[in-house]
């Protein structure tokens, strides 16, 4: 008898040979393989690799002087710079953190609106065939019109203020989501629509346990898409006569040939960005934690 093997007492009408029972084998382990959090810490790290080599290729045309810093400045005067408009504020371009806030405040607002009319849309044209009818051609026809050609226009029909630029990042923020959430609830399988209804799902439960999980995925490339037009429509709002936000710093800054704040104002742009998007990508490892299995090593 192996040393796996014990002898289990008689059991009548069994014979020897049956009544002979293995132990179970010692689990084994798995060397050098990380657990999943570990492999996306890793990635994440990976994620940082291409940004900090161009800084260091941009920071070496100073060293080198191969460009002139007064057309590219090189990243250690971008910082200098953001530096002493946050604790230095200069009366021309005004406090760095004033013109975040004045930024933030907008994009907030728009992006707000914009999300919350292209949600209810959605599920309005993806849901009825009434509403699919209704509302589908008209967001087709405000999807191809040129977003930052209707910028005089509404200056003309809300003035200078405050609005036309809500307007203008709401509607940015609007178009992409309302397409992919639309895309993602019309792509649902039929066949769990019937389900639903065989098993007596009430509408508001068909809504949360089948449209919403089946649309998320796509929803969710919509919003990031959303984020990236909503900063990018914000740049262009604030530049038209804005007396505050980073917009109007970059405007201030091409008059005085200040091309070190126009890199500090678009450096913070591009870091807002990043910083939405990273939330946006932590709700979806959240929320479709069932595809991480899916995701390559």
């Amino acid at each position: 008898m192996s040393a796996t093997e014990t002898e289990a007492p008689p059991i009548a009408g069994l014979g020897p040979a049956m009544a002979t029972v293995e132990s179970p084998a010692p689990a084994r382990r798995t060397l050098g393989v990380g657990s999943p959090k570990s492999k996306t810490r890793r990635r994440a790290w990976y994620r940082w690799v291409s940004p900090l080599v161009l800084l260091v290729i941009w920071q070496l045309t100073h060293v080198f002087k191969l460009i002139d810093p007064n057309k590219l400045p090189p990243p250690s005067m971008v910082v200098t710079t953001a530096y002493n408009l946050a604790v230095h504020p200069i009366p021309a371009f005004g406090s760095l953190q004033a013109a975040l806030l004045a930024s933030v405040e907008r994009f907030a607002m728009g992006f707000a609106a914009g999300g919350a009319i292209a949600v209810l849309l959605a599920l309005s044209a993806g849901l009825s065939r009434i509403g699919d009818a209704a509302i589908d051609p008209l967001a087709q026809m405000i999807r191809m019109l040129p977003l930052f050609g209707l910028v005089p226009v509404f200056i003309v029909w809300f003035g200078i203020g405050q609005l036309p630029k809500v307007i203008l990042v709401g509607l940015a923020a609007a178009v992409p989501l309302y397409l992919n959430l639309y895309a993602g609830i019309r792509s649902i399988d039929g066949r769990l629509y019937e389900l639903g209804r065989v098993l007596g799902l009430t509408r508001k439960e068909r809504l949360l346990n089948i449209v919403l999980p089946g649309a998320m995925p796509q929803a969710l490339v919509g919003l990031r898409q959303s984020l990236g037009t909503a900063w990018l429509a914000l740049v262009v709002a604030e530049q038209v006569n804005a007396s505050t936000g980073l917009g109007a710093m970059i405007d201030q800054a091409e008059n005085f040939l200040r091309n070190d704040v126009i890199f500090v104002a678009l450096a913070v742009y591009t870091l807002l960005g990043l910083l939405t998007d990273a939330i946006v990508r932590a709700i979806e490892r959240r929320a479709m934690a069932w595809r991480t299995d899916l995701v390559a090593a």
